[in-house]
């Protein structure tokens, strides 16, 4: 399946293909977001997608990646279980739960909990 621009819980949601090529490079994570240009506030990246390096903060991709979508005011949605990464990194749990508090980038388990956090961030 391709990536699909579709309507989830009132926003225009671009759903990346699950086998599609790797983010790995800043140039990727530019890529998807000019496909998002076509309508999209929301770009939902699978986590297996993402290089491990996103993952390793140190590296600094995942705040490059970050920043790219807030300059672009598109929500950043990683979906999928990371749990594995979670378990190696308190400063990567630590971003993930701060991420999560506010309305920009969003860690989800599944389409269905970005669902929920897309008809909650609707409401006043």
């Amino acid at each position: 399946m391709p990536d699909l621009l579709q309507e989830r819980a009132g926003a225009q949601v671009l759903v990346c293909d699950p086998a599609g090529p790797p983010i790995a490079t800043e140039r990727d994570a530019l890529d998807l977001i000019g496909a998002a240009f076509l309508g999209a506030t929301v770009v939902a990246v699978p986590a297996a997608r993402l290089d491990p390096s996103f993952f390793a903060l140190g590296t600094r991709f995942a705040g490059e990646v970050m920043q790219k979508f807030v300059n672009y005011r598109l929500r950043l949605a990683v979906v999928g279980d990371i749990s594995a990464h979670l378990a190696h990194s308190g400063a990567l749990r630590a971003l993930v739960a701060e991420s999560n508090r506010h309305d920009q980038v969003w860690f989800v388990p599944d389409l269905a909990a970005l669902d929920e956090r897309l008809r909650a961030a609707a409401t006043p």
